[in-house]
């Protein structure tokens, strides 16, 4: 083999893999004509080769494939195809040969290559190997100069204008990776800028043979033609050239983008933004950036297609944010000119286009907009206040804000939604100074909020945008700019109580104290006027004001800045609040706990939970407090904790129950802050007062057993025992403030009243008990023998409204043992208890049961969590301690047992084997004619069933089957749907023929049934839409399976499903799925219909002006367009009334059946409107203008309910029906019953015995119109049950 020398070197894959067998595999079974060339060359080669008794490796196959390449390169008439198969062999080869191995014989390879290459021989599939093999070489160099790889390199730029598409794409590549290894390699970095100038070179000269070539047309489309094919490589190149080269080609794309043609636009943008996001080097951002501001200027709706718009707003986001990264000076001045050219993007109305635009826009806000852009703008604009006159122009903030104003404007309606967001973005960035720039932005937002529901589509958008200025601005300038107006309330901004609730967050208390409450003053005096002049509706609607201001309490104590400073302002009005105002209590006692409970996370290093998504404004007012300012922020609060305590409990006795509660809370959040001697006073205060109703509740109940003639004084009894319950919670609720010694005297307290004879007051001492349990494990440590002695003691005497808090006493003390206690110990004292948690699984009381279940199985996880302490075999003790209650001696506690280890099996899937070892006494238990025992195991095999593996099931599916259907006795017709429902899930679970083997031959009959009715139910699923099977699919795959005790126990099995896994399913959380799902639906629908109506609401309607004033309207203003617009469109809407709402004294509406029916009248005569009113209205309307069209043409009937009469295919001047413009023809019209589809065989009997006389009376009614023979129907109908009843008579 001539030139080339054998030399061992490592192969790059495995040495044992026979190239000429991987050849094979590649392309021995494609049909192409070349891989049929490639195998039999390969396969020549091989036996050439082992003829030689040369090794097959790749340097021998290399070898070979060069001495033949050399050969037939020199030869004239050499076929073709064969030295295309042998160049791609060598392509092949060479990706397995070392870098050494080509490093020395890089001067025989590029010179076989260059000769190959530059001649004509070879075709396409020759070239493109060839190009990969030059790639190959060019990249193995280390230190050597460039004019060692010109030549080579140039054949490569040769063939990045050719024809061929395939050589061309493969050259751009191929270029595109030997710029990017001389970039990354710094030992060929020194090839990086002749490579990359050699490019620019092959650029230049044929964009002066395109621009030059004015005589010779063929030969300047020819030289344009390889413009573009210079621009396709130069959009994957351009990223990894040298800085200079790249400078001169963007000034060229300039120079190109100014022939304003979409092709070469296009390839352009698309270098830009390759150029933008993977480049490494250095760019001119002076350069980059005028060219981005060419494209921006270029965009026009009426110029730019929609995919062009789409890529340069697109690109606007990369490269403005380069430009920002390489010279953020220059990169800002230009922003306002971007800006412009989104907002026409937004005008557009292309839906890619306006998402484009709508992220761009987004993206700059955050990233070029800095605060140093900000404060400029601010200062400036502060200056200019002081001075009285505005010297400077604009600022490039305020330009940019003006810009973001504009999208609010009338033309850009239909996308306000999309607008919304963007002007949301920019509050969120502007912060507290969006003051100064977004006023005008504000105002423009409020007036949104006057157009009416059917003009306005996006009233939720528009709330959250609000929401976001109010956030950012905060509550005093956002109300500096849109007051309340609570002077003159039908001018007043009531909508903006909801958004001030929920968006305001980091506001001041003093703004509250200082603004608010002088305006929850001027309303009281003001409702209290209007009650004296007998105006209540009014007073009543001035109440709810002053009941939404204080609403606003909670959402000022969301972080407030000026806790430390202002709160002793506020203290004094809201302790008067609380003694003179009931209604406001909740919402004070709840803004002090939000006051509280944050300065006390943020004191304590627990930040909010991270699945919480918090916005910026919150995000920012959280940042403000540290540690510092929450330790003061509670100190205030500490010293203003006795004057609330003192208020707190004083209007505790005369609260209701519904504010019973969170009095309760708001002060044990003030106890746990406060010092010990004020707690200690108000605890022993308390005590006191306990002590002495008990006493006075002794002594009466003493008295009335010492003379049984006494008259009855139950009322004062009752009073009694209200108030030693309230002293109980008022009690407990000084806990977190309370020490060892004060929690010690609240035992003592409630030991006698366990044993009271009062269900209330036991009630009340069982809570106070479960409270300390749980919130003092060094209580349960010194008194745990006292406590468990005690319990015992008073179970005899334990009233039912008592027995859940009872449970949660048990619960406290047994997780306490589990964890302290020694093993023994622990199974000693659950065993104690564990009977009574049992029976309250069978209690009446729904609170009580589903307690008891939830005790069960936290001690389940308490025993079972390995990260807690807990072991899997003490899981399976307790499932087996629970199991020993099936030896009771009464049903109802065999039951209990039963349904006890059904709710640990479906809760943990550890004890599913456990429980199939209590199915021999299932069977059992069945043959007891008791239904409580049978329903409990029924239960139990239906959660087997449902949570247990195939395989499981399939091992104890005989024995569950003759279990199942050997049951007979009387009580098994009661049960027979919830066994038939347990094979059903048999068959879903284990598959039909699994059941059928083990099923007894004479109960076939039963699976025979239950198989039809399954593939009745497929066929039915099959012939609904695909939507709704995946509606259904997602209800019953996609959910946290729950448990319901009612579900699993009931006695039928009325509305219960299952999923596809046997699994039981709630219904209604497969109905919740669906209509989560539907609305789903309907918002994207509805958003499908606002993209189809933007078009239509584009243009305003000129003749929507005629009936307005003389006056030439201003199409520049917005307020007066808007307004013209709503105007235009009430002239053609008439009231249903124009009568006065009457009211009665209490301001209640007073509705008279007459007014009712003549208003119906009205409205069905104004359903069918006349042609020309149709026409005459405008288009520009609402979308509720479409269902006025589609008027309700169906009348309510006393027998048949809706009915469609078809009436309106009546004749007025003869008899019959008569075809009608633009209708349906007439047809018969018959009132559909609803009981055809009943289930009940006499309600349809009686429906098809309507329907039969319909032929009787063809003759009778012929001629006559649909209505008229209603009508005569009736009539007859109404005379045969008078003749019926004459008869009966």
């Amino acid at each position: 083999m001539e030139g080339v020398e054998m030399e061992a070197a490592p192969p790059l894959h495995d040495s044992n893999e026979d190239f000429c067998s991987a050849v094979l595999s590649q392309f021995s079974n494609s049909n192409n004509e070349h891989h049929l060339h490639t195998c039999a060359a390969i396969g020549a080669m091989a036996q050439e080769l082992e003829d030689q008794n040369l090794p097959l490796t790749p340097i021998a196959y290399f070898g070979a494939t060069c001495s033949s390449i050399d050969r037939l390169s020199s030869t004239a008439d050499s076929p073709g195809h064969l030295l295309d198969s042998l160049i791609t062999i060598l392509s092949l080869v060479i990706d397995r040969l070392s870098p050494a191995v080509l490093k020395t014989k890089y001067v025989y390879l590029s010179g076989l290559l260059i000769r190959i290459l530059r001649g004509k021989s070879i075709q396409v599939n020759g070239v493109v190997p060839g190009l990969k093999c030059c790639s190959r070489l060019l990249i193995v160099r280390e230190q050597v100069g460039w004019a060692d790889v010109a030549e080579l390199y140039s054949v490569l730029i040769s063939y990045i204008t050719d024809d061929r598409l395939k050589v061309r794409k493969q050259s751009h590549s191929c270029l595109r990776d030997v710029l990017e290894y001389f970039q990354l390699v710094p030992m060929l970095s020194p090839l990086l800028a002749p490579a990359s100038e050699a490019i620019t070179n092959v650029f230049e000269r044929f964009l002066l043979l395109a621009g030059g070539s004015s005589g010779n047309a063929s030969e300047g489309s020819r030289a344009a033609q390889e413009v573009l094919y210079i621009l396709d490589a130069l959009k994957t190149c351009v990223p990894f050239m040298s800085s200079k080269s790249s400078a001169n080609i963007l000034k060229y794309y300039k120079s190109l983008l100014e022939l304003r043609h979409p092709i070469v636009t296009k390839r352009i943008t698309d270098g830009l933004s390759a150029l933008c996001i993977h480049s490494t080097g250095e760019i001119s951002a002076e350069v980059l950036l005028d060219l981005l501001c060419s494209l921006a200027i270029s965009v026009s709706r009426d110029e730019s297609s929609a995919d062009s718009m789409t890529f340069t707003a697109r690109l606007l986001d990369t490269g403005m944010k380069r430009v920002y990264s390489l010279n953020r000076q220059v990169c800002v001045v230009k922003l306002p000119v971007v800006f412009n050219a989104l907002k026409d993007v937004l005008a557009s109305g292309h839906e890619e286009a306006l998402v484009a635009a709508v992220a761009t826009f987004k993206n700059l806000i955050n990233s070029c907009i800095d605060d140093s852009l900000i404060k400029q703008g601010v200062d400036q604009i502060s200056v200019s206040a002081n001075a009285g006159t505005r010297k400077s122009g604009p600022t490039v903030i305020e330009k940019v804000c003006v810009t973001i104003e504009s999208l609010l404007g009338y033309q850009y309606e239909a996308v306000w939604d999309m607008s919304f967001q963007i002007v949301s973005t920019m509050f969120d960035k502007l912060g507290k100074r969006s003051f100064y720039f977004m006023k005008e932005a504000l105002k423009s937002l409020a007036d949104m909020q006057k157009l009416p529901d059917g003009d306005f589509a996006f009233r939720k958008q528009l709330h959250e945008c609000v929401g976001s200025a109010l956030g950012a601005m905060g509550p005093e300038d956002f109300l500096n700019i849109l007051p309340l107006n609570l002077e003159d309330l039908s001018e007043g901004n009531l909508w903006l109580f909801p958004i001030l609730k929920q968006y305001t967050v980091g506001a001041h208390l003093s703004f509250f104290t200082k603004s608010i409450l002088p305006m929850v003053g001027e309303m009281k005096r003001k409702s209290a006027m209007l009650e004296q002049e007998g105006k209540i509706q009014s007073a009543r609607s001035v109440d709810g004001i002053v009941y939404s201001l204080w609403s606003l309490l909670p959402s000022f104590c969301n972080y407030p800045v000026d806790t430390a400073e202002s709160f002793k302002a506020l203290e004094r009005a809201l302790c008067t609040a609380l003694q003179d105002e009931p209604d406001v209590r909740g919402i004070i006692c709840s803004s002090l706990q939000i006051l509280i409970q944050q300065n006390k996370r943020i004191l304590e290093g627990n930040e909010n939970s991270p699945n919480i998504e918090v916005g910026i404004p919150e995000r920012c007012a959280i940042a403000l407090y540290t540690a510092h300012v929450a330790g003061s922020n509670l100190s205030i609060l500490k010293s203003s904790a006795r004057e609330l305590l003192s208020v707190l409990t004083g209007v505790y006795f005369k609260s209701s129950k519904d504010t019973a509660g969170i009095l309760q809370s708001t002060i044990g959040e003030l106890a746990s802050i406060s010092d010990k001697e004020v707690v200690t006073w108000f605890f022993k205060k308390t005590m006191q007062k306990l002590l002495k109703v008990t006493q006075e509740a002794g002594k009466s109940r003493s008295s009335k057993n010492s003379n049984l003639m006494q008259v009855d004084n139950s009322s004062h009894d009752g009073s009694l025992s209200t108030a030693r319950g309230q002293l109980f919670d008022l009690a407990v609720s000084f806990l977190p403030g309370l020490d060892s010694k004060e929690i010690d005297l609240l035992f003592v307290a409630v030991q006698p009243a366990l044993k009271d004879v009062d269900g209330l007051v036991q009630k009340k001492a069982y809570r106070v008990l479960s409270l300390v349990f749980q919130y003092s494990d060094d209580f349960i440590s010194r008194k745990l023998e006292e406590v468990l002695s005690l319990m015992i003691e008073v179970l005899p005497s334990c009233h039912f409204s008592a027995k859940r808090h009872r449970l949660n006493c048990l619960y406290f003390l047994i997780i306490h043992v589990s964890k302290e206690g020694s093993e023994q110990r622990r199974h000693d004292i659950t065993a104690s208890f564990l009977t009574e948690i049992i029976l309250a699984l069978k209690e009446a009381n729904k609170k009580t049961r589903n307690r008891a279940y939830d005790i069960l199985v936290q001690i389940g996880h308490a025993c079972g969590d390995e990260e807690k302490g807990g072991e899997k075999e003490k899981l399976h003790q307790f499932f087996n301690m629970v199991a020993g209650g099936l030896a009771g001696e009464t049903p109802h506690m065999i039951s209990a047992a039963m349904t006890g280890l059904a709710r640990l099996a479906y809760e943990f899937s550890d004890l599913i084997s456990a429980a199939y070892n209590v199915l021999p006494s299932t069977f059992l238990l069945l043959q007891r004619k008791n239904k409580e025992i049978i329903k409990a195991n029924l239960g139990l095999l239906k959660v087997l069933v449902a949570k247990s593996q195939t395989e499981g099931l399939q091992t104890h599916l005989r024995s569950m089957v003759e279990g199942l259907l050997n049951w007979q006795d009387s009580t098994r017709n009661h049960f027979k749907a919830k066994v038939k429902m347990l094979l059903e899930m048999l068959v879903k679970k284990c598959g039909l023929d699994a059941v059928k083997e083990v099923m007894p031959e004479e109960h076939m009959k039963l699976l025979t049934n239950i198989r039809k009715l399954k593939e009745r139910k497929e066929r039915k699923q099959a012939a609904k839409s695909v939507e709704d099977r995946s509606i259904l699919s997602r209800a019953t795959t996609s959910r946290i399976s729950r448990w319901n005790h009612t579900k699993i126990f009931s006695d039928f099995d009325d509305g219960e499903m299952r999923n596809s896994d046997g699994e039981l399913v709630d219904e209604k959380s497969i109905s919740s799925r669906q209509s989560n799902y539907s609305s789903v639906l309907q918002s994207k629908a509805s958003l499908l219909r606002s993209k189809k109506s933007r078009k239509a609401a584009k243009s305003l309607q000129e003749d929507s002006f005629d009936q307005l004033d003389d006056e030439p309207l201003d199409l520049l203003d917005r307020q007066k367009t808007r307004s013209a617009l709503r105007s235009s469109q009430l002239v053609n809407r008439k009231s249903d009334s124009d009568e006065e709402p009457e009211m009665d004294a209490d301001g209640r509406l007073i509705i008279h059946e007459d007014a009712k029916r003549k208003r119906a009248d009205r409205k069905q005569k104004r359903e069918v409107p006349s042609d020309t009113e149709v026409d005459g209205r405008s288009e520009a309307g609402s979308h509720l203008s479409a269902n006025s069209k589609k008027t309700q043409k169906r009348m309510k009937t006393s027998e048949s309910g809706w009915a469609y009469m078809g009436k309106e295919y009546a004749s007025k001047k003869a008899s019959g029906d008569v075809k009608r413009k633009d209708k349906l023809e007439p047809y018969a019209y018959w009132p559909l019953d609803r009981k055809m589809v009943s289930r009940r065989p006499e309600h349809r009997a009686a429906a098809r015995k309507g329907m039969a006389s319909v032929v009787k009376l063809t003759k009778k009614l012929e001629g006559k119109s649909a209505s008229h023979a209603l009508s005569m129907k009736g009539v007859m109908l109404k005379k045969s049950k008078k003749k019926g009843s004459q008869k009966k008579t």
